[in-house]
């Protein structure tokens, strides 16, 4: 198979649209879907079409308008099971068919999180978010589950008229149900091609309001204020990606503030971008992360990895574009800024795996390999590392944005492999050839740990916090009345964050040092997110049993992943907190995200 993490052979066939009929049902937790799907054959004298599925209960399968056989393959650990259509005629090359599936989600779908209504901000209603990405689409409906197949999509849903649904497409009107007059049917159309990963679905008790010409900010009533203020530069960086790599093919730009379990930063879902609340600091220094959902856009939604050992294409590009972008906002020092914050990223991602861990490859064996669990910063920074120093290497900022613009402009609507990528880059630099032969391409690709050469930073920003961290690693027990709060009184949230970054690259510091750090900074007070879990891992790693309810805290009650998994790592590697690690986990898993669960599982070494 071309994808390692599929059972479908886009060889063979390919998916060209879906009609979907959804019917939510929050009683009993499922969907029922009727899944039409246009697909081409690819080869001559087609018999059978193979798709992904997972946890699905399949009822009724026609090829069009005839009956046709179905079976469920062997279920595999992580994939699910291969659905073998039969065709009722063998389909021939270059001909069409339309594959119509009945089927119901289980209530454990792996793609759904289904919240009661004390979960949600207003407490009143239920509430259903989706999560597609990676290989959890299969989970909702049978389809061709892999990056490198792109199909259009009309979907109507119905749900309770008290609710809202929206889609990653563009709202084509609702009207009430005329079966049910407690319900409503919401429908959308998605013109532009996408992969299966990119469908999604959010149900729940939600308003919006306009920030912009292409933007409406969706959530909770009791969100919406914090959230039209944190993410009012929205239009603003839409415009500078747009001034970089060319215009906006998706027609709007909508963002999804969800309730805390959503296990991600965010996720481009095309025409609404799903967001985490934890990046709601108050000061918009967190708002960065839409700069990368924006950002893919161009690179992951337009240019798309083939299969998921590519993951790189999607991260890495979005990335750089994303810090292209910070420059623009924040200015060319921010850009070096952030490209060493991210190193540091890399350096903790390739600790927590093993420096010899082949899943630290840029582009690793996924064969047999769930691709949650090989999810990491890997894919975002070390191939971020390598486009800015393939930037440096090749002429500067705008030489390489040249070849970013030409690169999504020749591989728009299509999805590809690092091979393409490599073959595309030695065409566009033809004159530079000599100097892509120096580079250690096996180095960078196939090897594990940290790239085989770093590029170079601008300090200017990062120095303040070096000299800060080097203070404290230094400082013995009678230098620590000379720490005050002015020591970070001049530095911005994204330098506080560099400053306890490097602090847990170094080994833990004594508990005086953490206390004395407390007492003069108060980072247990601390709105933004991404200081407080720094600052709570610093902490744990000096055995500071104070803040272990914190540390608990923090991970209960949210869950993106990101902040979650090291937290209870980190929990569960110091004796006096194991046991409360395992004891919060298991009485509050049943309210988290199910990839969230099972990989938290993993980190506790909790079997059943």
């Amino acid at each position: 198979m071309s994808d390692p993490s599929s059972f479908c052979d886009p060889d063979q066939f390919i998916t060209r649209h879906i009609n979907l009929h959804l019917n939510v049902d929050f009683t009993n937790r499922v969907i029922s879907a009727s899944s039409a799907l246009t697909v081409r054959c690819l080869q001559d004298c087609l018999p059978s079409l193979v798709l992904d599925t997972k946890d699905l209960t399949i009822k009724k399968v026609s090829v069009n308008g005839q009956e046709a056989k179905f079976s469920l393959g062997e279920s595999h650990s992580f994939k699910g099971s291969p659905l073998t259509i039969c065709l009722p005629c063998p389909l021939t090359r270059g001909q069409e068919a339309i594959v119509e599936i009945c089927s119901e989600t289980s209530p454990k779908s792996s793609a759904l999180q289904w919240l009661n209504p004390q979960q949600t901000a207003g407490k009143t209603h239920p509430y259903l978010f989706s999560q597609c990405q990676a290989t959890h689409c299969r989970t909702i409906i049978p389809c061709q589950d892999t990056p490198g197949v792109k199909f259009t999509y009309y979907s109507q849903v119905s749900i309770p008229k008290e609710l809202v649904a929206l889609m990653s497409a563009l709202n084509d009107g609702d009207f009430l149900d005329p079966n049910d007059n407690k319900r409503k049917i919401y429908r959308f159309k998605q013109n532009v091609p996408i992969p299966s990963y990119l469908i999604a679905l959010v149900v729940g008790a939600l308003e919006g309001r306009k920030i912009g010409p292409r933007t409406t900010v969706w959530t909770e009533k009791e969100l919406l204020e914090a959230s039209v203020y944190e993410f009012a530069e929205t239009e603003k960086m839409l415009k500078y990606a747009e001034d970089l790599v060319g215009p906006y093919v998706w027609e709007k730009y909508d963002l999804l503030i969800l309730p805390p379990s959503f296990p991600y930063g965010g996720m481009e879902n095309p025409c609404l971008t799903f967001v985490t609340p934890t990046v709601l600091a108050g000061d918009r220094s967190l708002a960065g992360v839409i700069a990368h959902e924006i950002s893919h856009s161009w690179t992951g939604n337009l240019v798309t990895n083939r299969t998921w050992e590519n993951f790189w294409l999607n991260e890495g590009h979005t990335v750089y574009l994303e810090r292209r972008i910070d420059g623009l906002l924040h200015g060319e020092q921010f850009r070096h800024f952030k490209a060493l914050g991210g190193w540091k990223e890399l350096q903790n991602a390739v600790n927590t795996f093993g420096a010899t861990n082949p899943l630290t490859n840029l582009v690793p064996n996924l064969h047999e390999v769930d691709v949650d669990a090989a999810f990491s910063s890997v894919p975002y920074e070390k191939g971020f590392a390598l486009l800015f120093y393939l930037e440096q290497l090749l002429g500067g900022p705008d030489v390489f944005l040249g070849f970013l613009k030409t690169y999504i402009q020749v591989h728009a609507y299509k999805s590809i492999t690092t091979d393409e990528w490599k073959k595309f880059l030695y065409s566009y630099f033809k004159d530079k050839v000599d100097i892509l032969d120096k580079v250690d391409w096996n180095g960078w690709m196939n090897t594990p740990g940290l790239p085989p050469v770093q590029p170079t930073y601008d300090m200017t920003l990062a120095n303040a916090c070096i000299a800060l961290s080097n203070r404290w690693v230094e400082a013995k027990e009678s230098d620590l009345n000379s720490f005050t709060e002015a020591d970070v009184k001049e530095l911005s949230s994204h330098q506080q964050i560099e400053f306890l970054t490097l602090l847990l690259l170094k080994d833990p510091l004594p508990v005086s040092h953490v206390k004395r750090m407390q007492e003069v900074y108060n980072f247990n007070a601390v709105r933004n997110s991404e200081i407080l879990f720094r600052w709570l891992r610093l902490c744990i790693r000096a055995k500071w049993e104070d803040v272990i309810p914190l540390a608990l805290k923090m991970a209960v009650e949210q869950g993106r992943m990101k902040f979650t998994r090291p937290l209870y790592r980190d929990l569960y590697n110091f004796d006096k907190a194991r046991d409360q690690a395992v004891s919060t986990f298991l009485k509050n898993r049943s309210f988290m995200h199910p990839v969230t669960e099972m990989l938290v599982a993993k980190d506790l070494n909790i079997t059943a």
